[in-house]
């Protein structure tokens, strides 16, 4: 076993492990940690707390010190230095006629780098830019290309349901969402009632797909073959979450389809749920 702290160094970003040297460390304290970018402060996730060699990427680093007020300080400095960046360097990528959306501007800890983030359609030759304001900042440059996805984590806003991104407030990594799993929930495929503010499939669509899983595994799907208490019939439509069922009887196929409770019928015929090949090919660009 080895004893661990995880830290974040953005809000809601993934956490890693590191050694507490010695130290009882609370979670919420800020902390000053060596990482690949350099020495950066981030925030404890998780407090003092053993693990499995196994969950461990050896050697751990260790903390290096509980943040002081100097560097406390030292952080809201770089913030607004990280303003001033993302002016200067919006304003020159506009004088580079560059196509692409800068996103976001931060100085590591110690000030050696300053990252710019930024969203494209396709890659950017952007040499020329990287020189120009490497000469203004005289320090290291990196500029980082992301995805819609994470440009909407860092940015954060409101979703269609009104409430703050679930990438931003607590969904720590993405997940894969598939067109598949909006037809599984019964959703229509409209690509405004199924799509993020980031136009990509809602990633509510993953963490609820389990509950949809046990309850499709328990329920008839739209055509199956069912025998219900007025005989036998096909099932032409579903409410997963009630367990109400419409079914249109083979002795009375004109007539208005009759509602039972899935309790009420025996499956004689399972449907598939299938996604057409051409709503796929139409909708595959939800899922980048």
């Amino acid at each position: 076993m080895a004893e661990i702290i995880g830290v974040r160094f953005k809000n809601v970003g993934k956490v890693y492990y590191f050694d507490p040297n010695g130290q009882q460390i609370n979670t919420g304290e800020k902390v000053i940690v060596e990482t690949s970018r350099g020495i950066e402060c981030g925030e404890v996730a998780l407090a003092n707390r053993e693990v499995p060699d196994s969950e461990v990427v050896s050697p751990l680093k260790p903390v290096i010190r509980i943040a002081n007020e100097d560097d406390l300080k030292k952080i809201r400095d770089n913030e607004e230095k990280s303003k001033d960046a993302f002016a200067l360097c919006s304003k020159k990528i506009l004088e580079h006629k560059l196509d692409m959306k800068l996103v976001d501007a931060e100085y590591t800890f110690d000030n050696n780098k300053i990252l710019f983030y930024f969203t494209a359609d396709g890659r950017v030759d952007f040499r020329e830019l990287v020189k120009d304001l490497a000469s203004v900042f005289r320090t290291r440059i990196e500029l980082r290309q992301i995805g819609v996805r994470d440009e909407s984590k860092m940015l954060g806003g409101l979703g269609i349901c009104g409430r703050p991104f679930c990438c931003s407030t607590f969904l720590g990594e993405f997940q894969p969402v598939s067109i598949k799993m909006a037809k599984e929930q019964s959703l229509s495929l409209n690509p405004t009632k199924i799509s993020g503010t980031c136009g990509r499939l809602m990633c509510c669509l993953k963490y609820e797909q389990d509950v949809y899983e046990q309850l499709l595994r328990a329920t008839p799907k739209n055509g199956a073959l069912v025998e219900c208490p007025d005989g036998r019939g096909t099932v032409i439509d579903v409410n997963l979450l009630t367990g109400m069922l419409k079914i249109r009887l083979d002795k009375n196929p004109d007539a208005a389809p009759r509602t039972y409770h899935k309790k009420e019928v025996r499956v004689l015929k399972d449907a598939v749920i299938k996604v057409d090949k051409k709503e796929l090919k139409e909708l595959s660009s939800l899922e980048e």
